[in-house]
């Protein structure tokens, strides 16, 4: 098995990377305009992350960001299925077993950004979006 290099987002070349990353900084440039506070961006566990972690009081928010320019392909929130769910919940544990504080109450949001082309984006952001069930 062949390690993977690991490249700089300022060397990133794929439209895609680069889409995604433009829309993480414009969901954190929206929630911190809104009071919260980011905790942790592109918090890992392996290969998998959370795209933020954010903070307003006790209220901690697992945020996965979905970027699209059309809603062609579906609407963001389709695009975190119960599998993607069952990921994040896996790396918001160990955030929150290192991370977290007494009191604090957790919960996983969606920000789904649209761009709308020269450099305007619409943000929507869905607070509580799914809760996990526990077995």
């Amino acid at each position: 098995m062949t390690a993977r290099r690991f490249i700089p987002t300022k060397e990133w070349e794929d439209a895609r990377q680069l889409r995604g990353l433009a829309g993480e900084r414009a969901a954190i440039g929206y929630l911190t305009s809104c009071g919260w506070s980011v905790e942790a961006h592109r918090f890992k566990l392996g290969r998998h992350d959370l795209d933020l972690v954010i903070r307003r009081g006790p209220i901690v928010a697992f945020v996965e960001v979905k970027t699209r320019r059309s809603t062609t392909f579906g609407l963001a929130a389709e695009a975190v299925g119960w599998r993607k769910q069952r990921t994040l919940s896996r790396v918001a544990e160990l955030w929150r077993l290192r991370h977290g504080r007494p009191g604090d109450t957790y919960r996983f949001d969606l920000v789904a950004v649209t761009d709308a082309g020269n450099g305007r984006m619409e943000i929507e952001h869905l607070e509580d979006a799914w809760r996990l069930e526990r077995r």
